[in-house]
């Protein structure tokens, strides 16, 4: 319906529950999605409750790609989405991907039905992804002459080999999640995602928010980096820990008996 959020964001137990709410358009990605992606993604930043964030579809698919026909309703869209203001590192088409991989809390994805194009591209920038078996996925720009534009060339490389890369980005074809976890763009198959996901998010909450947050931090900076730049970022990530309040909860904790652990205070900022 025209006068509903495109985006419902709900915090529970430390997990922020974000689902894109377009049933009707298969959540279809148009001005206004866009726009209540990156505020949702803002709001959780700012949380420094948040420990996890999980993120989903409502209606038959997780996310069917850009809305095209919005885009021929209204084609000044195209400038809106696709041009980089001079003072920002992205512009909105890469940012409603990209702010997911950037939060300093991990992202789960809980993927069914279509996951084409941009949604594609969504669920690349998250930590972890976890879909049915027989959803149905895509690399498909290239069904519309142009190619992964929304930081997937970012987040490709991390995950995959450069041959499946190119084949999946060239031919634009459909493939289920099942081949997706072969090539390790998918994280976990299974039968309810959503269930998967809540057991990872409620197992991540139960850790230091602050060592959570500065592994995912670490892992950004360092993953295929040299040895020596890797050893670097260790250190100073280390540092910004040792000696901390939810650092020594979690010593404490770690050394008391079963059922006598200590809650963690809010995180700090990576």
């Amino acid at each position: 319906m025209p006068d509903q959020p495109r985006v419902l964001c709900e915090v529970k137990d430390h997990i922020a529950y974000v689902t894109m709410n377009r049933p009707e358009k298969h959540n279809g990605l148009d001005m206004a999605m866009f726009r209540e992606m990156i505020a949702a993604a803002k709001k959780i930043r700012k949380d420094r409750a948040v420990r996890c964030v999980i993120l989903s579809g409502n209606g038959p698919s997780f996310c069917a790609g850009l809305d095209f026909q919005a885009v021929n309703k209204d084609p000044s869209i195209v400038a809106k989405v696709f041009l980089k203001l001079p003072w920002t590192k992205q512009n909105i088409a890469q940012e409603i991907a990209h702010c997911w991989r950037d939060l300093p809390v991990p992202v789960i994805s809980v993927i069914h039905g279509n996951c084409f194009g941009g949604g594609m591209q969504i669920i690349l920038a998250t930590d972890y992804r976890i879909a049915r078996a027989d959803a149905s996925l895509a690399i498909m720009e290239m069904k519309w002459g142009l190619i992964p534009d929304m930081s997937g060339m970012a987040t490709l490389s991390r995950l995959t080999r450069i041959d499946i890369a190119q084949e999946l980005t060239m031919t634009g074809r459909k493939f289920s999640a099942r081949e997706g976890h072969d090539y390790g763009l998918i994280s976990r198959l299974a039968d309810d995602p959503m269930v998967e996901a809540e057991q990872l998010a409620q197992t991540i909450c139960r850790q230091s928010p602050d060592a959570i947050a500065a592994a995912k931090y670490l892992f950004k900076k360092t993953w295929k980096a040299d040895t020596w730049k890797a050893l670097r970022w260790e250190r100073w990530v280390q540092a910004r820990l040792l000696g901390r309040k939810n650092q020594r909860i979690a010593m404490k904790n770690g050394l008391s008996k079963e059922g006598e652990a200590q809650p963690f205070i809010d995180r700090r900022s990576f």
